[in-house]
């Protein structure tokens, strides 16, 4: 399918041309040699496949509606954003985009309708994933923040379980963002300015167009003063622990009082996960007081999203983020998130 780009006069200058002021303890690093994956270890890992591009092109069958009428495949959005991101960006330095996958729906095709399973011949077999999430890194546009480097990454997720596949061909929805992904331990970070969590668009170039808003709209010396911004914060390990027990209250909390609280998206086991990388995390557990920096929390958090299912990763990841942010809030008077250090 052929790709008509939108009217570039619409976009601002490329954000790699000019580096950002931001705070003394970011350091900016540049990169030179020809960019290489650093760790081995993924972004998501919960119930993920990690597959190729060439595989949801060639391999994988294309889902429709009621009507016939075709989804937009996993394939085109992959390749859509990725246009738009060295449309933006410039082609140098990035790298192929890491896609992961799960909930594989399998079929065949008709003249092996009475086969049985296992007398399935390869070229019988259909597929699709109903789920898929995928990063694009950009090496040479990184920083290091509290000793830990932050490649600029842009990505997004598509949940068919969220459309409507049995009525007409409707508006399509999306997920995209753009944010930094921390090399140490490949955590996300995302914020309110790098996420579009409900994206409904009809048409490929609609699509295009929303992704180039998406960028014109990410800030990012804003981003990287928040993120270096919650080192400046700590918890004693008495409040450590009455956050974490405030966190698994939440979940219980009658409907009426968990509307005057704010929003907390994991659940027990991730918060369970917190607790556990308090003590034994190599990177981001406590100092030998017990105190914890928010920027370690919030790297807690971002780690123990990993294991959430693709279509949840993203609310989850920029909840990590206001979280640690209204955390930090309430340890300078505000009281909105007092309830989770009271």
């Amino acid at each position: 399918m052929e790709l008509q780009l939108v009217n570039r006069n619409m976009l601002p200058v490329p954000l790699m041309a000019t580096k950002p002021s931001v705070a003394d303890d970011v350091e900016i690093v540049e990169v030179h040699d020809e960019p290489k994956a650093e760790s081995s270890r993924s972004f998501i890992e919960a119930n993920t496949l990690d597959v190729t591009l060439e595989h949801l092109r060639n391999d994988c069958i294309i889902p429709v509606f009621r009507d016939n009428e075709k989804t937009i495949s996993h394939y085109e959005f992959i390749n859509a954003v990725d246009l738009a991101t060295r449309e933006h960006f410039g082609d140098n330095g990035l790298l192929p985009a890491q896609i992961r996958v799960s909930h594989p729906i399998n079929g065949r095709i008709p003249s092996a309708l009475h086969k049985k399973v296992h007398e399935l011949e390869d070229f019988e077999k259909t597929r699709y994933y109903e789920r898929m999430m995928f990063v694009i890194e950009i090496p040479s546009i990184s920083e290091t923040v509290h000793g830990n480097r932050l490649n600029l990454t842009i990505g997004g997720v598509r949940a068919l379980n969220h459309e409507s596949l049995f009525s007409k061909k409707s508006i399509e929805k999306f997920k995209v963002f753009i944010g930094f992904q921390n090399k140490v331990c490949t955590n996300l970070s995302v914020s309110t300015d790098g996420v579009m969590l409900d994206l409904r668009i009809s048409s490929i170039n609609e699509l295009i167009e929303k992704v180039f808003e998406l960028f014109s709209r990410f800030n990012i010396p804003q981003n990287l003063r928040m993120l270096s911004n919650f080192g400046n914060y700590s918890l004693t390990e008495h409040q450590f622990a009455q956050v974490i027990g405030r966190s698994r209250l939440y979940q219980y909390l009658p409907a009426a009082q968990k509307k005057e609280v704010p929003m907390l998206e994991f659940n027990d086991t991730q918060i369970n996960m917190v607790a556990r990388d308090y003590y034994h995390d190599k990177s981001f557990c406590k100092s030998g007081n017990g105190d914890i920096n928010l920027w370690r929390l919030h790297n807690l958090f971002t780690g123990a999203n990993r294991n959430s299912y693709i279509d949840a990763f993203l609310s989850r990841a920029l909840n990590a983020t206001t979280f640690t942010q209204g955390i930090a809030s309430a340890l300078d008077g505000d009281p909105r998130y007092q309830w989770f250090l009271s």
